[in-house]
């Protein structure tokens, strides 16, 4: 550290991170409690080896994010004045590629090797796809590459057999989840014939490293002599496995918080933490709970979560503050969903009229779905707003393909609609779109029908590739129960087919028009999601989950119109009325995100939506009896909070069928209410 100023560790640190900072050599555990000086700690420790003689080279820091590595870096820099440059510092993926590279021969590949991105892994795996069995992707029923990819990776991260994962995830798959290990072995076998990695490759060749080159592990034994690694409880088995063998005979430094592991759905180990002392014998762990972040009434809130989540005798978390008081947490009861809307409008409002910028106010979601109706609100009260978790939700694809379907059964003149509803067709782009639909409006002009009623006539379907027939075909049906139901609604006639077409498109069926049962357009929303589409998301997307409850979400919207015109005109609106682009510096705006998303930061103002069974935690993780993680989101999401915590709870929710009743929120119920406000909105009109 020569030529940079001295550091007063004592001065800048206080007592909690002072101990970890100066900690002897040796395993070490460190509890970093929500607003503790997490980043700090580590950056001190840095400073603080440094200064008792390690050379930059002897310490290895490692981070889950570019962004993170970079940050932290460059505050190392400036605090001793030594050129990052000179660490080791970098995500586990950065330093497993140059770790790799460097022994590439003995990794099994050279060291010339490229990295895939995303987009050039799935287009591998589904050339080794193709490869083994052509027609496997051409069936509807089985997952596209993305999907198998999904299954391998979290196979892969969480060091469980393939079969297993295999089994559990793509068990509706046609010929069973068996041939993943399949396509798995011939990805593999591929990627090293062509010298490539993708991002799962670099560190599992980098464990195998580890454990068949005793050579390699003794060398980054000797040259890393200090690894120090950042936000500890997010790492996956794999990563933890390399950890283990890395530091098994020097220090390691792993800082995190147990009660803020929220990505399991990625892999991420809850015990890696808890686990860690019996992993590392002689593990001293140190306790970071002075919360510089939040007032004491935010954190008694957060502390009652803390206190009733399963634990391990020493993993006990307490934060204490030293801000002054300020308001207690305000959990709002209110009627339902669109209550919610409103009364989070005006209170934003107010809140803005009072003085507090809009950029101040976040609120938090669990998922997109659940910000849709306050969107709306936002618009009408002329409320400017950013959504920094993404895009806006009618914005997102999946959402935008659902949509798609009932533009088209509204106007068939919408080409823009049918461009992209066709494109999700197997080996349908652009070009081939257009001549679908030109086909179809050629025999519709013809034969005197709608022109959905034209999709699957004889002269349409011959310009169908056979790769794609079968999802045309169940598509068009799709779009004709969304038309006759669209009809019905509207009081127009059926008006049934000539009887020598139907001859040769419907055999078997009556030539007088069938039946039509009038549809809202929820309902129609509803008929869409378990249509062709419901399927085809399961086959394309690896989170399809999440996107279903999406379009779920999307039902209780389209409750509250009574004709699809309208629906489809809102949306539009909404789309116009919004923006989803980062705002300028100078621009005032409230931010919207979800609760994933706003994890690492800190806002003035904290409004959590849905804070009810169902919304928070979701019904799936109460279906499934694993709502542990949905707990620890709660936790995330009140700790955001510095000076002001409000939280919505509804009583009710829009779905298709009117509104469905909610249960209260399972945390706040086991909570002392002792150290919330409540107020009772559910008989106030607003």
């Amino acid at each position: 550290m020569e030529g940079a100023p001295p550091i007063d560790f004592r001065g800048d640190l206080n007592a909690e991170q002072l101990a970890a900072v100066t900690a002897p050599r040796g395993p070490a555990l460190v509890l970093a409690g929500a607003g503790s000086g997490k980043t700090r700690t580590l950056t001190y420790r840095v400073a603080w080896l440094l200064a008792q003689g390690a050379r930059p080279w002897d310490i290895l820091l490692l981070t889950f994010t570019n962004k993170a590595a970079r940050e932290m870096l460059e505050r190392v820099e400036h605090l001793t004045g030594v050129p990052r440059g000179q660490f080791w510092g970098g995500t586990f993926h950065s330093i497993g590629l140059r770790l790799v590279r460097r022994h590439a021969e003995k990794a099994g590949r050279r060291p010339d090797l490229t990295v895939l991105d995303a987009k050039e892994a799935d287009q591998l795996m589904s050339e080794v796809i193709s490869a083994r069995d052509g027609a496997f992707l051409k069936d509807k029923m089985n997952p596209k590459a993305p999907v198998i990819l999904d299954a391998v990776s979290h196979a892969r991260n969480t060091l469980r057999p393939l079969a297993e994962v295999a089994a559990e995830r793509l068990d509706w798959m046609r010929g069973g989840p068996d041939k993943v290990l399949l396509f798995a072995e011939d990805y593999a076998r591929a990627k090293a014939e062509r010298n490539v990695c993708d991002f799962d490759d670099l560190l599992e060749l980098w464990l195998r490293l580890l454990e068949t080159a005793p050579d390699v592990l003794e060398q980054c034994r000797r040259r890393f002599s200090h690894i120090l690694v950042d936000e500890f409880q997010d790492t996956n088995r794999l990563q933890a496995r390399i950890l283990d063998l890395m530091a098994s005979e020097h220090q390691i430094m792993a800082v995190g918080d147990d009660a803020q592991c929220i990505y399991t759905w990625r892999g991420a180990d809850w015990e890696n933490v808890v686990g860690f002392p019996d992993r590392h014998p002689g593990t001293a762990i140190h306790r970071i709970e002075t919360n510089y972040r939040s007032t004491p009434e935010i954190l008694a809130f957060a502390n009652e979560i803390l206190r009733h989540r399963p634990t391990r005798p020493g993993f006990e978390r307490e934060l204490r503050p030293v801000r002054p008081p300020g308001p207690a947490p305000l959990v709002c009861r209110v009627a339902d969903t669109t209550q919610q809307a409103r009364l989070v409008g005006r209170r934003i409002a107010l809140l803005h009229q009072s003085g507090t910028p809009l950029s101040d106010i976040h609120v938090l979601y669990r998922a997109h779905f659940q910000s849709v109706e306050l969107q709306m609100e936002l618009n009408t009260l002329g409320i400017p707003f950013v959504i920094t978790s993404g895009h806006k939700f009618f914005d997102l694809a999946h959402v935008k393909d659902l949509l798609c379907h009932l533009r088209v059964a509204h106007n068939p003149t919408d080409t823009v609609a049918w461009t992209r509803l066709l494109c999700l067709l197997p080996k349908v782009g652009p070009v081939t779109a257009a001549k679908l639909l030109g086909a179809a409006q050629e025999a519709a002009a013809k034969d005197g029908r709608h022109l959905i009623r034209a999709l699957r006539l004889p002269e349409v379907l011959r310009k169908v590739g056979e790769a794609a027939k079968d999802d045309y075909t169940d598509l068009a049906l799709t779009l004709e129960d969304l038309l006759d139901g669209h009809e019905a609604a509207k009081g127009a006639p059926a008006a049934p087919a000539p009887a020598a077409a139907q001859a040769d498109l419907f055999a078997g069926r009556p030539a007088e028009a069938p039946a039509r049962v009038a549809r809202t357009p929820a309902e129609s929303v509803r008929l869409a999601i378990e249509g062709w589409y419901g399927a085809h998301l399961r086959t394309l997307f690896p989170d399809w989950r999440e996107r279903e409850d999406d379009l779920q979400g999307l039902i209780g919207f389209a409750s509250r119109f009574d004709d699809l015109g309208d629906l489809v005109a809102q949306v539009t609106l909404l789309n116009g009325e919004t923006s989803d682009k980062s705002p300028e510096p100078e621009e005032d705006r409230l931010r919207l995100t979800t609760i994933h998303q706003s994890k690492g930061l800190e806002f003035p103002v904290v409004i959590v939506l849905g804070v009810a069974d169902g919304l928070l935690p979701l019904q799936r993780a109460i279906d499934a009896g694993d709502v542990e993680e949905e707990r620890r989101l709660f936790y995330v999401a009140c700790t955001r909070a510095m000076d002001q915590l409000i939280l919505v709870s509804p009583r009710y929710a829009a779905s298709g069928e009117g509104y469905r009743p909610l249960d209260p929120c399972q945390f706040l119920e086991a909570m002392d209410p002792s150290v919330y406000e409540l107020s009772d909105q559910t008989h106030r009109r607003l």
